[in-house]
């Protein structure tokens, strides 16, 4: 029987071996022949018409590539530590994986935005999220290292992030999964679960001249589970638009439990309101934990607290 197989396949095999050849197109080139790599060849010394920026998953790095040539130009350090090039081992670098949490040498780095001016990329910073303990980092385009990492309270799982306002007047993330405020003490029993769950939207205000991070405000919603996210520009100007799941607000079974209803919902945040409304002071003051940190090109070392 193992005998009869091998012989089919190999009959088959030779059959189908002139079809092929007949199919060739005529001037066809081989990948040797052909210039197709001539036409993304960039000669040592010059420059890449674009940069692609490429999140590293759970390696908690970013990535730079060059267009056309698809050079790989730098591997960013970020969230992880990175032996190559001593992040997070030496004592210059440790403090920016420091978290309220201690020190996390690793993370799930999974968006990456430019920040923009009119909508438009602009080329002065990179940002990227990561999804473990809730983080945002800013990536000094000058020198292509991270400068700034800063946690985000009341928040799980940071996917819906980091999204950027039409000037980067913001960076915004939202709570993948809906926890119980920073302000509650102890454990909270999951049977409370749409009681004292919720779903934050952070706003990171960034400065317009050194891009330097802080939490200006942040939104608090019901206990929905928040995925991606996109700033309005042009006649949307001012607006936040969220897409998100489990607004049954499934707290066991949660894959099975959350697809219940044929369509969620996408909220829409109106962030000028909201800045209006903090101006008033309308807002609420919560007293929570979270570490911001900093790298420094003049001191070559790093700062948290």
């Amino acid at each position: 029987m193992k005998n009869y197989k091998l012989l089919v396949i190999t009959v088959f095999a030779f059959s189908l071996l002139p079809g092929f050849y007949a199919c060739k197109p005529k001037n066809a080139g081989s990948a040797v022949s052909s210039d197709a790599a001539s036409k993304v060849y960039v000669a040592p010394g010059k420059y890449d018409e674009f940069y692609n920026f490429v999140s590293g998953g759970f390696s908690g790095q970013m990535s730079t590539y060059g267009l056309p040539s698809g050079r790989l130009l730098r591997v960013i350090p970020v969230f992880s530590v990175d032996p190559e090039k001593g992040w997070g081992y030496s004592e210059e670098t440790k403090p920016m994986l420091n978290t309220s949490h201690g020190f996390v040498p690793w993370d799930d780095l999974h968006h990456v935005q430019v920040s923009k001016t009119n909508g438009e990329y602009d080329g002065r910073w990179v940002f990227g999220n990561a999804n473990n303990t809730p983080r945002v980092a800013r990536i000094d385009l000058k020198t292509f290292r991270t400068a700034e990492i800063i946690e985000l309270p009341n928040s799980g799982g940071n996917h819906s992030s980091p999204f950027i306002t039409e000037n980067t007047e913001y960076v915004v993330a939202g709570t993948r999964f809906s926890v119980p405020p920073d302000d509650k003490n102890g454990d909270v029993p999951i049977n409370t679960y749409k009681q004292n769950f919720k779903g934050t939207l952070s706003f990171i205000s960034v400065a317009k001249e050194d891009g330097k991070m802080d939490i200006a405000f942040q939104i608090q919603c019901p206990g929905v589970n928040f995925d991606l996210s996109r700033a309005g520009k042009g006649v949307s100007h001012g607006w936040f638009f969220f897409s998100m799941y489990n607004t049954e607000q499934a707290n066991t079974l949660l894959e099975v439990n959350a697809s219940q209803k044929d369509k969620d919902f996408i909220m829409a945040v109106n962030w000028k309101k909201a800045e209006e409304y903090i101006k008033a002071g309308k807002g609420r003051k919560q007293a929570v934990k979270y570490a911001p940190t900093g790298y420094s090109d003049i001191t070559h070392s790093a700062t948290s607290k």
